[in-house]
Parts: C-alpha cells; sequence; structure tokens
C-alpha cells in the first residue's frame, strides 16, 4: 500500500535522511491517516531540503534541539530567518510547499494532520468547520499540551513493538482536537451534556478490548461498533470505567498475566506473552507501575500466600 502523507519515510526523503524516520500512524478519524514522525540528524550534509507534495494538510513540529538561524522558504522562495528554540511548536502549511535549509543538526516530532481530520473533529463537536490553521512562517508557540503528547508518543516511537494502537488513537485524537482549538478556533456548539455509555455498551466494548490483550484493536473499529464517533466513545468510556481505553487494557494485561502467575508454573517471558506484552521487560515496566511491586516479588508474595492457606 503506496503511503499518501507527509509522514515516516516520505518526510525522511524531505529532510534528506539516509533512513526511514520512526512514525506511529492512526486512522482513528473518517479513516484519514494522522501520524507522528520523529526526525533526527546529528551530521547532516548542508543544503535545501527536499519538496512536500502540495495536499490540503498541516505538519505541527515540536522542536528538541535548538536551531539558530534557520533560513524558512515558502513557494519556492527565502521568507525569512529565525532562531528556533527547543521545546517550541511550528505549524506548517502543505499547500505552501514549506522548506527551509539544513545546515545544521536538527531533533524533531512531526505530527501529521490532513484536512479530513480536522472536519472529523468539527463535525463530531457540532461546531463550524475550520478553515485555516495559525500557520505563520517562523512564529513558534509555547504548547505544554503538545509538549506532553510528544515526550509520552516518544515512548512508542522508540518502543514500537510496546505501543498498543489505543494508546496511539487516543494521543493522536487528543492532539488533533487540541490543534483545532487553539490554532484552528474550533468552537463547540453549547448542547446537552453527554454521560458514559449505556450499561450494554460499556459491556461490549470491555468484551471487545479484553478479546485481544495484544491491543491491535482501533479506537474507530470499537466505536463503530457501538455507533459511536471516536471522540464520543473516548470520552464516554472514561465516564463509565473511570479511564481511557488503553489503560483499561493495561490493567486487563496485568490482571491475566496474575492468573497464569497464580494457576501455572510458567517462566515470566511466555506469561508477558500469554497476557498480551511484547515482552518481558515491557511486562515487567508495565506490571511494576500498576502493582507497585514486579512481577516475580508480587509471584513469590502471591504463591506464600497460596501455600499457607492450604
Amino acid at each position: 500500500m503506496t503511503q499518501a502523507g507527509a509522514y515516516g519515510q516520505r518526510l525522511g526523503q524531505f529532510l534528506r535522511l539516509k533512513e526511514a524516520p520512526p512514525a506511529l500512524v492512526t486512522r482513528s478519524l473518517r479513516s484519514a491517516e494522522l501520524a507522528v514522525t520523529e526526525t533526527r540528524n546529528d551530521h547532516p550534509v548542508p543544503g535545501l531540503s527536499g519538496s512536500l507534495t502540495a495536499e490540503d494538510a498541516f505538519l505541527v513540529s515540536l522542536k528538541l534541539h535548538d536551531y539558530p538561524d534557520c533560513e524558512l522558504w515558502e513557494r519556492g522562495k527565502c521568507i525569512m530567518k529565525a532562531d528556533v528554540h527547543a521545546g517550541t511548536t511550528y505549524l506548517y502549511d502543505l499547500k505552501r510547499d514549506p522548506r527551509y535549509v539544513i545546515d545544521k543538526p536538527f531533533h524533531s516530532l512531526f505530527f501529521y494532520i490532513p484536512r479530513s481530520a480536522l472536519d472529523s473533529i468539527s463535525e463530531q463537536c457540532n461546531a463550524s468547520r475550520i478553515d485555516e490553521l495559525d500557520c505563520q512562517i517562523g512564529v513558534g508557540h509555547d504548547d505544554g499540551i503538545i509538549r506532553h503528547i510528544g515526550a509520552s508518543l516518544q515512548q512508542g516511537l522508540r518502543r514500537p513493538d510496546e505501543a498498543n494502537q489505543l494508546f496511539i488513537d487516543h494521543m493522536m485524537l487528543g492532539l488533533t482536537a487540541h490543534v483545532a482549538q487553539t490554532y484552528g478556533g474550533l468552537q463547540r456548539t453549547a448542547g446537552p451534556t453527554r454521560g458514559g455509555l449505556a450499561p450494554w455498551q460499556a459491556k461490549r466494548a470491555c468484551e471487545r478490548l479484553e478479546s485481544d490483550l495484544g491491543g491491535k484493536l482501533s479506537l474507530q473499529k470499537i466505536a463503530t461498533e457501538l455507533d459511536l464517533s471516536v471522540s464520543h466513545f473516548s470520552r464516554a468510556f472514561r465516564i463509565s470505567v473511570g479511564m481511557p481505553p488503553h489503560q483499561w487494557l493495561l490493567h486487563q494485561r496485568v490482571k491475566a498475566a496474575k492468573q497464569l502467575m497464580t494457576v501455572r508454573d510458567l517462566p515470566l517471558t511466555e506469561i508477558a506473552i500469554s497476557a498480551g506484552f511484547a515482552n518481558q521487560s515491557h511486562f515487567t515496566r508495565v506490571f511494576s507501575s500498576i502493582a507497585g511491586v514486579s512481577p516475580a516479588v508480587w509471584r513469590r508474595e502471591a504463591l506464600g500466600v497460596l501455600r499457607a492457606g492450604t
């Protein structure tokens, strides 16, 4: 399947990287591809970046490295020079052919947001369509929410086998809604406040999530089965269950692992895979954060209690 948007390999070519940079992709809004790509080059060959195919889409870039005296181009012309600071967010309209001179080390996250995703967010919020985002060349934004989302997704970019699809969907959905409101002027239309899921919906959602501990199911698929929008499903699930779907799934993995550790004498590596974790290291990190102790310590204590009761 040919990649359509400005992320992953295509973005790497634009930045003249030798290898395709890591990217995470979700199709949680109208099947539009939303993506985040981490790009880095500590020893670039000086020259003008490539040119991305013009499309009705945007790049939101979180800079992770200072880039002083950056020469910025639009529509084939040098527009200005500006100092780029680490931690700052910039927005680019891909219809304007944004480019820059690469002559210093760089490290950035790029969030790819097509127009169709913004239209879907507007529709789900009962709001007017967003005309444009605030894409002023050379103007950076101090955006703590994007820094937080970027830091969360970096873990998934560096350990893609450990990032479940629900988590990627959740973070990218949140980022798109934030960008639409903060830089697109999205105004929610006043209306009745919706509560949580109906009991049968909550039950079915939990059953579907639990049937796939590996986390391959998408928010879009589960929401569609319940005839709900993705944003409403995510919000209603949190109200009904007390946590987002991806966090609930992690707790179910830990629950499954505990059951396996108390009834079968299996190596922790096998338990990790059986409970939906990528590997034992992933299992240990998640289990310890939820249970407060490592799997090995928990199993020793649990088996000690069981033996004492027999």
